[in-house]
């Protein structure tokens, strides 16, 4: 198994060497982790475990963290079977299918009544609940917990499947978009190209390198030298790309975007954010808790012909937006309205390419209040999105 998982990182391109997975071995069969250990060998500790022996480069965490996702999918622990195994860790959380009769009965909570009630929930509440409407739980209708269906929750554990949770008490990990995603087509930089713009700065001449050698070759190897104006892509890009979540949908095609756009601009600044901008941000996904950036200092730090650019979905409860405390991570304390607010007035030329198609954008409210806020400037992440986007930005 662990030869195929070899194979499996190779052919993801990362660099893992023939002694590195040696080294992985040595340490299972001297029961670093495994079911020798004290406890059951856990699919996150052969996780950490192989991660450190087999990657030396933080750059290549997002790279592994697919192919061992994509390996061992399903897998939720590598233990001796011969020993006994909770039954929680083998039953199925129970996924129910409501109709559309049955969703329609449910009844959205305003903000303040749903914070309220899962304070007595906690309060009250002393043991596991499945498929019930009133307790924290799984597989039901109950506005707190998750694996069933509600319009207007809190999803407390588990992963995210109506994309409805107003707040989501679970910390997790982001993962940085790769910018040395190799593209499939030059096209996205060329829509780029319509933004960039050249300007002399510094000497009036700069070496013209392919026709010296054109003109020398011509001229029987006696050297020909020939100059050009020197030119400069002057353009400054602010670029604030939504991470985790819901856009884990689109991880592909935004990071072919940003590989086109470290690429094509010299001067450029990234930042990420979930779902909507807040106090802060974060350059590194793995230290955004440790290593955050104040949106105040980012606002102050950039001149105002830096060129905003969101990249997000915008698909999100509008609480997230609209309300104090609205985040889904943590109590910020100005909605992030405030913040969308400051930044665009700060950089006056902005736009938020959205990757979701087009043709579901009305269906989202969220997405109505984004583009609102952002004067209409929303455009979709096709080629013809990007092209609108870029000479609208030109201007």
């Amino acid at each position: 198994m662990l030869i195929d998982f070899f194979y499996t990182l190779r052919s993801a391109k990362l660099p893992v060497s023939v002694k590195e997975f040696l080294t992985l071995l040595e340490a299972l069969q001297a029961d670093v982790v495994g079911p020798n250990s004290d406890d059951a060998c856990s699919l996150d500790d052969f996780y950490y475990l192989s991660r450190t022996t087999l990657v030396k480069d933080e750059k290549h965490y997002d790279k592994f963290d697919r192919a061992f996702a994509g390996y061992f999918k399903g897998v939720d622990v590598l233990t001796d079977f011969t020993k006994d195994v909770p039954l929680d860790w083998l039953r199925k959380t129970l996924e129910r299918e409501f109709s559309a009769e049955e969703k329609a009965k449910i009844e959205k909570m305003g903000w303040d009544e749903l914070m309220e009630t899962l304070k007595k929930r906690f309060e009250e509440q002393k043991e596991r609940h499945e498929g019930g409407n009133k307790w924290i739980g799984t597989g039901g209708t109950s506005p707190f917990g998750h694996g069933g269906y509600n319009p207007q929750g809190v999803r407390i554990g588990g992963a995210g499947k109506n994309k409805s949770a107003v707040k989501v008490w679970d910390q997790r990990a982001y993962k940085d978009y790769d910018d040395g995603q190799e593209l499939g087509t030059r096209n996205i930089k060329v829509a780029l190209r319509r933004l960039r713009k050249f300007a002399r700065e510094g000497h009036e001449e700069e070496l013209d390198l392919d026709e010296t050698i054109s003109k020398t070759a011509a001229n029987a190897g006696y050297l020909d030298i020939k100059m050009r104006p020197e030119r400069h892509n002057n353009v400054k890009v602010l670029l604030l790309m939504d991470v985790g979540g819901t856009m884990d949908e689109h991880i592909q095609r935004v990071e072919e975007l940003f590989s086109a756009v470290k690429t094509e601009f010299k001067h450029l600044e990234f930042y990420y954010f979930h779902n909507c901008v807040y106090d802060f941000m974060w350059k590194n996904n793995r230290r955004r808790f440790s290593e955050k950036f104040a949106t105040w200092d980012i606002l102050r730090k950039y001149n105002k012909d830096y060129k905003l650019i969101f990249v997000g979905d915008a698909t999100m409860s509008p609480y997230e937006i609209l309300q104090p405390g609205g985040s889904v991570e943590y109590n910020n304390e100005e909605a992030g309205a405030e913040w969308l607010q400051r930044l665009t007035h700060t950089f006056p030329k902005f736009a938020w390419i959205n990757p979701e198609p087009q043709g579901v954008w009305q269906y989202r409210q969220s997405i109505a209040v984004i583009q609102q806020m952002m004067s209409n400037r929303m455009y979709p992440l096709t080629l013809r999105g990007l092209e609108d986007a870029m000479r609208m930005l030109s201007k």
